[in-house]
């Protein structure tokens, strides 16, 4: 069944078309430019409106939301890009800078189990929050690793302490701050690996594929990925996982509403082609920027959430600062790409998870394909989405909506061609899925593909890379992209580039770190 092409509805665009409300609650500090829609920008753009700047938030597509876009067809609702939220406190904590509540925007769904985790020998393991279930699943694939269990899980909240909550929001523009915090880093042996930090606990291999695949869901090898990354579970084991009623997209449509009742500016179709620094009043220096339909405005700060490297390399090609930045950005490793297929089908599916996980027969060889191979390989692991087992109103009634994604190198690895590839690898995933759901390709209505080189050639990716800069100890913290640019003034980022990284709870928090140095910045506007 080739690709389907459906452009949003009418009523999409019409719901968010930007308009400023009445009672502007900006302070004039200045102005403030924000580039890209995802979850960072939208939260840096709260941010930056309720701290009193006027800000204008810059969409190069007819949708808000980056890689939370949204798909319709025939009756179906496609989230296009994230659908595990996770530590919803930090979304939360948007609305409530407007003294406004979360939950009069939209309806967030509790997930349980968060994952089914299941492997070609069939053995299969809910992932949940609720710590007696965990355990007895535990024991009952290998008793001996129960107690292991219970310091892994003690370890990953002291990791999550100095991590998350201590670190999460906290930037690091300098070596001393890498430096304060080195000493806690290498008690909890951040230079050990995810997989290496389970294994020390657990000895099942299937347990130490379950407790160390979270590094996928933001980019990262298991085998490479610092170990501070094994936070996720206690942030998981913490607030649960969660998915907006209505999909990702409502939770979009959320903030884009939160933001515009604050008088922020949404330009939707209005992908920027150049930023240039002119001198302003009293000798500050502004930003020029232009759309690709020749419109130019000038602001006194740019908050990128674009792909970092586009940022430098596209955005900011006239300036020769931005030129050395670039450079390094392309000797830095980034991380895998994707191939995310969207389905629809006309009949409903027994015990069915909405997240689950599908082990291949490979672990480790297959994650060195993906991250340092040459080829694209034959087998794959998977993460399947089934939103309707939440929200059975995203597809026709008696129907069911689906994404799966194979996590695949990004194309400074791997030479495919995607658009001969697509239609067979998409068709062996369907193939491996039928085990799990007799009957699935009969049943297909509609099917859509993204391949890296959309992430490429529509979301501007380096690499095709989905995730940005690889989330590696080396790359992490003061050695990851800064949240503020040390060459070019007033030029700010966000987003999974950036510090702390890659995930809806990730790029939120760079929002929080990156608008903490604006405050700082410009606190002297505001006397």
């Amino acid at each position: 069944m080739p690709a389907t092409v459906n452009a949003p509805s009418e009523s999409d665009r019409q719901t968010f078309q930007s308009k400023k409300t009445a009672g502007n609650s900006a302070s004039h500090r200045g102005r403030a430019a924000v580039i890209g829609s995802g979850f960072g920008g939208l939260a840096a753009a709260i941010r930056l409106q309720a701290m009193g700047f006027e800000t204008t938030c810059y969409e190069a597509r007819d949708l808000p939301g980056g890689r939370a876009y949204v798909y319709r067809d025939q009756g179906f609702t496609f989230d296009a890009g994230p659908t595990v939220i996770t530590a919803p406190h930090c979304i939360e904590e948007l609305f409530a800078l407007a003294d406004r509540s979360m939950d009069d925007y939209v309806e967030m769904l509790p997930v349980d189990p968060m994952y089914r985790l299941q492997w070609n020998d069939g053995m299969k393991f809910d992932y949940t929050s609720d710590e007696d279930r965990l355990v007895k699943q535990i024991a009952s694939i290998s008793p001996g690793d129960v107690d292991g269990y219970r310091r892994f899980a003690d370890y990953t909240r002291r990791v999550f302490q100095k991590g998350y909550v201590e670190l999460g929001s906290t930037p690091f523009l300098n070596f001393r701050d890498m430096v304060r915090c080195a000493p806690d880093l290498m008690k909890l042996r951040a230079d050990r690996s995810v997989y290496s930090a389970v294994s020390r606990f657990m000895k099942d291999e299937h347990l130490r594929q379950a407790f160390s695949f979270h590094p996928l869901l933001v980019g990262g090898n298991p085998y490479e990925t610092s170990s501070i990354y094994t936070l996720i579970h206690w942030i998981e084991r913490q607030w649960g996982v969660f998915f907006p009623k209505g999909g990702t997209g409502a939770l979009v449509a959320a903030l884009v509403r939160l933001f515009e009742e604050l008088g922020g500016e949404l330009r939707l179709s209005a992908p920027v082609d150049s930023i240039r620094l002119i001198d302003g009043n009293r000798g500050q220096t502004m930003h020029r920027v232009t759309s690709q339909d020749g419109t130019t405005d000038d602001y006194n700060l740019v908050v990128s959430n674009a792909d970092i490297h586009h940022t430098y390399a596209k955005l900011y090609q006239n300036e020769s600062r931005s030129h050395a930045v670039k450079r390094k950005l392309e000797k830095m490793d980034w991380s895998m790409s994707l191939f995310v297929m969207y389905f629809g089908t006309s009949r409903r599916f027994d015990d069915l998870a909405h997240h689950t996980i599908l082990f291949g027969n490979r672990y480790k060889g297959l994650l060195n394909d993906i991250f340092h191979g040459d080829t694209l390989s034959d087998d794959f692991s998977l993460y399947l989405h089934a939103p309707t087992v939440s929200d059975p109103t995203l597809a026709p009634p008696g129907g069911e909506a689906f994404y799966v994604l194979s996590p695949v190198p990004h194309l400074g690895n791997v030479n495919v061609d995607w658009e001969k590839a697509s239609q067979a690898y998409g068709d062996a995933i369907l193939q491996s899925l039928e085990s799990h759901l007799p009957g699935l390709r009969d049943s297909i209505v509609t099917r859509r593909h993204f391949t890296p080189i959309d992430f490429r050639d529509q979301l501007a990716a380096h690499q095709g890379s989905a995730f940005s800069v690889a989330p590696k100890l080396t790359q992490s913290a003061y050695f990851r992209p800064h949240n503020k640019c040390s060459r070019i003034p007033g030029l700010y980022i966000v987003g999974g580039g950036t510090h702390p990284g890659a995930g809806v709870p990730g790029v939120i928090n760079t929002a929080k770190a990156t608008t903490g140095i604006i405050e700082r910045d410009f606190a002297e506007v505001s006397r």
